[in-house]
C-alpha cells in the first residue's frame, strides 16, 4: 500500500513540476537533457500530511507505540486545522485534525472515516516564481496567493485534478 501511495505521489510531483522524476534521477541520462530551464526547482520532501479522526489516538500511536518524537498540538485557525508534527529521520509526518466548522479536513474525514493520506509538501526555493510558472503551465492553485503555513513560511496548494489526484503543497524553503 505504501508503494502504491508513493507511486501516486511521484506521479503527482512529476505532473505538477513538468519534469520526469525517473529521468531526473537516472544515472545514464544527462542532467540537463529534457529538463526546461526554470527560475525555480523542486526541493526536498518536507512532510506527508495525514488526516486523523482522533488526534490524541494518532499522536499516541506515533509517540508511545512507534517511539517517534512528536510536537505539541498546534491550532491553525486560518487553515481550519490542528497540527501535530512527527519527526522522522529524513522528513516529517503532519497529523491533521479539523478545527472549526469550515475545516477542509472535516470534509475529507466525512469521505474517509478512518482518515488517511491528505497531501504531500515539497520545498521550493522561490514560491512566487514557482506559482507564476505553474499557472503559466495551467496548473491551478487553491488560493490566488501563497499564505503562511504551519512552519511560518509561505505555502500554496496545487489542485489535485492537475496533479494526478495528489494534493501537493509547495512551501518556500
Amino acid at each position: 500500500m505504501a508503494s502504491a501511495a508513493l507511486k501516486v505521489a511521484v506521479a503527482g510531483i512529476s505532473r505538477c513540476s513538468g519534469v520526469s522524476l525517473l529521468r531526473a534521477h537516472s544515472t545514464t541520462a544527462s542532467p540537463s537533457r529534457g529538463v526546461p530551464a526554470s527560475l525555480w526547482k523542486l526541493g526536498k520532501l518536507n512532510h506527508v500530511a495525514i488526516a486523523v479522526p482522533d488526534m490524541e489516538k494518532a499522536t499516541a500511536l506515533y509517540r508511545d507505540v512507534l517511539g517517534a518524537k512528536v510536537s505539541d498540538r498546534v491550532p491553525l485557525p486560518e487553515h481550519g486545522v490542528y497540527t501535530v508534527f512527527v519527526e522522522l529521520g529524513n522528513t516529517k509526518l503532519e497529523l491533521l485534525h479539523p478545527l472549526g466548522e469550515k475545516s477542509p479536513i472535516s470534509g475529507f474525514l466525512q469521505k474517509n472515516k478512518s482518515g488517511g493520506l491528505h497531501h504531500i509538501c515539497i520545498e521550493v526555493e522561490d514560491i512566487d516564481a514557482a506559482v507564476a510558472d505553474l499557472k503559466a503551465k495551467n496548473i491551478r492553485t487553491l488560493s490566488e496567493e501563497p499564505r503562511v503555513g504551519a512552519h511560518g513560511k509561505p505555502v500554496v496548494f496545487l489542485h489535485p485534478k492537475d496533479c494526478d489526484g495528489v494534493l501537493v503543497e509547495l512551501e518556500e524553503a
